[in-house]
């Protein structure tokens, strides 16, 4: 026979292997679902294993289908004699698409009228509706003209494994979470000695089929109990009585052998701990799993192997405390740091601001979420050993021999100012053309690292003379600053279609505290195109750090926040920070904590920056605004500045307060201002050739900044 199979998108090639392992002659992924050829005892094993599967679809007609006439006729002319009692009790479940039948609700009650219809003609007896327990549960499929009319042979969904009461808002299906321990390896894990952990457990969901699949124990028997799945005249009794006896067997068995110190849970929310301590009293689990009620930041050492995994939190628009996501990736590489770990996250943002260095990534749906899965493994990864050096050649000596000469006239103002952070080259020599920038770590081992950024070489330079010369400079950087490879970032260029590019960044998760101003601040150097500090903007930021004292001070487009910083770090009266960005947000917050800044007085706001200017009404003293050249997202309609720089600054001088100065700033290098839309609203003064530090001189138009202050 052929049957279907579904699952939650994602997770089809999963399912594909685990209905193989239980039997199917074949099995063939295809949208949210696998079609399969096997015995019935496949069907049925599905029914009592499948850890992945939704449903068991029986198929009973395949017909032509245009509208409900044809569908009514299609159904009576099977013979439900031999599927359902006539006093027995049905249910239709229905997904209908396509112009001829357009309501799935109806679609399912022309099934049902067709078999009541047919059963009570020829014997007088009706049967009954009852959705929750009936003996016959059919499920149609309208697709393209065609229906497809089957048995539910789970006789209902198969995620639910009959041990849930109490739950979170947002509870975990537990088909998703067994994708998460295979993509995870547990059993595997589970076998070699290893422990499960789950340090934002919630109602326990991750722990308790971890459990179930560390004890062999089938999700059917937790499911269904004594009783058989389904009551259909087609079904055989004793084909299941003899797969769920063995499954009973199997299950003694394991749970006798399951360790009781290897699966533990925390949540800093005590009602999920006790939800999840009554969860794994119902699935027989209260002593195969340790739960504590903990912030995800006090997790204590890990055991020398095993897994963890995690569903942090995330509502419908995917929107997430992206500081809460960056602890737990912090708490695990501090904890458990040989250890593998599976997170599924909201999206590939909130995936990122974990720190960890995914090895594989999967795109799953949680209901009709889009969620990026991650594995880590291991969390933390171990240094690479140091190379030998080579001495450097004459180009690599050439930049060696520039760079010595820009840090000796450098160092006088870098010290008088207290600057650990600075451009160092900036294709000083045109054929070695990038920037190289020089952080400074602030505490710690005092490392110092290199960011340096390739410029797009001229046409008719070959390719591979730009990377012998990236290489030649790099060679350079290190010796002039005895760094290793290892803290050296580097964003090369490569060729494609639209012309050259920069090539997928590192994905280190690493993130070092600098200083600027008296303030500590954190930069990833490796896995963005930029830094998470501008630089070029240190005069700008100390600006309003010296004018932000007893000021409310709004930051648009904030970035990481470092303006906010510093502008409350002055003194600010109030700081308010607008980015649309919940991983930039969440990178502003611990900017923020890191300099002991908190308190009601400095909000975080995610918003597109257009639509949250029409809507607030408060009034800033201050306002700085450093919009980017272009941006497009999902969550908000595109930007470029050039175009939409009126109707922004004319909004932001809406909220000036009367005596306040608006700075606004960006490095679109054929950027026009137009003066003219601001006649008599503002005055306006170029302030660009102030804002340019002593380290960025060779590149004056770097950015360029206006004050405008209200006509009054």
């Amino acid at each position: 026979m052929k049957f279907f199979v579904s699952c939650a998108k994602g997770l089809e090639y999963l399912l594909v292997d685990e209905l193989v392992a239980l039997g199917a002659a074949r099995a063939t992924a295809t949208t949210a679902g696998a079609n399969v050829e096997g015995e019935a005892e496949a069907a049925h094993r599905a029914v009592m294993w499948s850890r992945l599967a939704s449903r068991v679809l029986w198929p009973l007609a395949d017909f032509e289908c245009a509208d409900e006439d044809t569908l009514y006729r299609g159904v009576s002319a099977i013979d439900w004699f031999m599927h359902l009692a006539p006093e027995g009790t049905l249910a239709v479940d229905a997904h209908v698409s396509g112009s001829g039948i357009t309501h799935a609700r109806f679609a399912a009650q022309r099934v049902k009228d067709a078999v009541v219809d047919r059963i009570r003609n020829e014997t007088g007896a009706r049967p009954s509706v009852d959705v929750e327990h009936p003996d016959l549960r059919l499920n149609l499929v309208v697709r393209k003209g065609r229906a497809i009319l089957s048995v539910d042979l789970g006789g209902g969904p198969l995620h639910r494994r009959g041990w849930r009461g109490a739950q979170g808002e947002a509870p975990l299906k537990e088909t998703l979470a067994a994708a998460m321990l295979l993509r995870g390896g547990w059993p595997a894990v589970y076998a070699d000695g290893g422990a499960l952990l789950d340090p934002m457990c919630g109602s326990g969901t991750l722990l308790i089929e971890g459990a179930a699949m560390a004890a062999d124990v089938a999700p059917g028997l937790l499911r269904l109990g004594a009783a058989p799945p389904t009551d259909w005249l087609g079904f055989d009794p004793a084909l299941w009585t003899r797969i769920r006896e063995e499954a009973l067997a199997r299950e003694a068995a394991g749970r006798a052998a399951l360790r009781a110190d290897a699966i533990h849970g925390s949540d800093a929310d005590p009602q999920a701990i006790a939800a999840a301590r009554a969860n794994a009293q119902a699935a027989g689990f209260a002593d195969a799993i340790g739960f504590a009620v903990r912030e995800v930041g006090a997790l204590p050492p890990q055991p020398a192997r095993g897994l963890a995994v995690c569903n942090p939190p995330y509502d419908a628009r995917l929107a997430a405390d992206a500081q809460l996501y960056r602890q737990l990736g912090d708490a695990l590489a501090q904890a458990a740091p040989a250890w593998r770990a599976v997170l599924l996250c909201g999206d590939a943002d909130l995936a990122f601001a974990t720190g960890l260095r995914a090895k594989k990534r999967y795109t799953l749906f949680n209901g009709a979420l889009e969620c990026t899965l991650i594995v880590a493994d291991p969390v933390r990864p171990p240094a690479r050993a140091p190379r030998p050096e080579a001495p450097l050649g004459d180009g690599a000596q050439m930049v060696a021999n520039r760079l010595r000469k820009t840090l000796r006239a450098s160092k006088a103002w870098r010290e008088r100012e207290g600057v650990t952070c600075w451009r160092a080259y900036d294709a000083d020599l045109p054929e070695y053309a990038a920037a190289v920038d020089v952080y400074t770590e602030d505490g710690g081992a005092g490392r110092v690292f290199a960011h340096v950024q390739e410029y797009a070489a001229p046409a008719q330079i070959p390719e591979e003379t730009t990377r012998r010369r990236l290489g030649e400079l790099v060679a350079a950087v290190r010796d002039v600053f005895g760094i290793p490879r290892e803290q050296v970032a580097i964003k090369t260029r490569r060729k494609g279609k639209g012309g050259a590019k920069y090539g997928r960044m590192d994905q280190r998760g690493e993130f070092v505290v600098v200083r600027e101003g008296g303030l500590r601040l954190r930069v990833n150097l490796f896995d963005y195109l930029d830094t998470g500090l501008f630089l070029d903007h240190r005069p700008l930021r100390l600006r309003i750090a010296r004018e932000a004292r007893n000021l409310r001070v709004l930051n648009l487009f904030a970035y990481t926040g470092a303006a906010t910083a510093h502008a409350a770090a002055g003194g600010a009266k109030s700081t308010t920070t607008v980015d649309l960005s919940a991983t930039y947000l969440g990178w502003a917050a611990e900017n923020l904590a890191l300099n002991g800044i908190a308190g009601p007085m400095h909000q975080l706001v995610q918003a597109d920056v257009m639509a949250w200017l029409a809507a607030d009404r408060g009034r800033y003293d201050l306002i700085f605004c450093d919009p980017p050249t272009f941006s497009n997202s999902a969550k908000a309609a595109d930007f470029d500045v050039q175009a939409r720089h009126v109707p922004l600054l004319q909004a932001a001088l809406a909220r000036l307060s009367p005596q306040g100065v608006l700075i606004f700033s960006n490095n679109f290098r054929r950027f026009r201002f137009d003066e003219a839309a601001f006649a008599g609203i503002a005055e306006v003064r170029e302030i660009s050739a102030e804002t340019i530090p002593p380290d960025f001189a060779r590149d004056a138009r770097i950015h360029r900044a206006w004050e405008l202050r209200r006509v009054v």
